[in-house]
């Protein structure tokens, strides 16, 4: 599946998220909205929790081994999954989500090099650190 010209105005949002500070917050927004969604996210849930992680790792200058072009896209991904009026606007029932986990798993099956190198570093990591690493902020 090629990446939609929509996705690219993500990747630009996601250049301007990342330049300004604002990871954190897009964090927390994507915890509050998978919260809500529950049995939505379903099988993503974890997904959800490992691109956090990465950006968490990356933010807190943890984990660096990863490319611009694939943090990039993480951070565009997780933009589109919290914006509502997206391709599909998030209040049309089932339809208005299913962009967003089609955007999800389009990065993850993409980018799964690296996120399976993120993996085995996370897995290496002692897990009272990686609950300091992972955390996110308490704005």
């Amino acid at each position: 599946m090629k990446q939609s010209w929509r996705f690219s105005s993500y990747l630009r949002l996601a250049q301007a998220f990342l330049r300004r500070g604002r990871l954190p917050a897009l964090l927390l927004a994507v915890a509050r909205k998978s919260a809500t969604q529950g049995r939505r996210v379903g099988a993503l849930k974890e997904d959800l929790r490992l691109l956090q992680g990465l950006c968490m790792a990356w933010w807190r200058g943890e984990y660096r081994a990863i490319s611009s072009q694939a943090l990039l896209a993480v951070v565009a991904a997780l933009l589109y999954f919290v914006t509502p009026l997206d391709g599909l606007p998030d209040w049309l029932p089932v339809l208005g989500f299913i962009d967003d986990l089609a955007v999800l798993a389009w990065v993850l099956r993409t980018w799964s090099d690296e996120l399976a190198a993120f993996r085995a570093w996370r897995e290496a990591q002692a897990p009272e650190a990686l609950e300091v690493i992972e955390r996110l902020p308490d704005r």
